[in-house]
Order: structure tokens, then sequence, then C-alpha cells
């Protein structure tokens, strides 16, 4: 036999204590409300942060690959220069070298600057 439970009615409450119980309900139902706005509200800008890091990603990949050629074009300029030179100059090794290291100073230099830029970025 199932047995139902019958809601007696107790004492009769106050009215401001019957006013009272209900402000705070629906305080309790407002506070709901402010958790799941703000639960929301972080998703949003979880979503956001992650499209604002994939498209800086992007970014950095497209200009290290940039940065990355011309560094290639650098080796390779040496690289020409040094055989141009070596049949040009004869015996003069002093401006071979010479030349070599303003061509590899110029190189190191932007590659500095390349990784200098990365590791800024990366820190910001």
């Amino acid at each position: 036999m199932a047995t139902t439970k019958t809601k007696r009615p107790g004492p009769k409450l106050p009215a401001e204590v019957r006013a009272a119980y209900k402000e705070i309900e629906g305080g309790v139902r407002n506070l709901g409300k402010s958790i799941t706005e703000i639960q929301q509200g972080l998703r949003r800008a979880e979503k956001k942060i992650e499209g604002d890091a994939r498209a800086r990603i992007s970014a950095l990949r497209k200009e290290a690959k940039t940065q990355v050629a011309s560094l290639k074009a650098h080796e390779r300029e040496a690289a020409k220069t040094l055989k141009s030179l070596r049949a040009a100059a004869g015996g003069s090794w002093a401006d071979i070298k010479a030349s070599a290291d303003t061509l590899l100073g110029e190189a190191k230099t932007t590659a500095a600057s390349v990784i200098e830029r990365f590791r800024a970025a990366l820190t910001s």
C-alpha cells in the first residue's frame, strides 16, 4: 500500500515573515540567474581568447615563414658571393673574408632581430 504524504498545514506565518521568505527566495533565483550569466560570459570570453590566439599563431607562422625565406636568401647570396669572390680574388683571402664577414653580419643581425621579435610575441 502506497502512502502519500499530505502536506499538513503548519502554523500560520505572519505576513512579514512570508514576505521576507519570498524576498529571499527571489534573491536565490536571481543569484542562480547571475551564476548562469557569468558562466555563459566566461564561455564566450574563452572562445574569443582561443580565436584570438589562433589568429595570432597564424600571423606568427606567416611572419616566421617570410623571415626564414629572407634568411635563406641571405644564405644563398653569401654562398654565391663567396663562390664568385674566390674565383675573382685570385689569392686575396682578406677581401673574401671581409665581404663574407659583411654578408654574414647582416644575416646574423636579421636572424637576431627575428628571434627577438618572436620572443617578445611569446611573452606578451
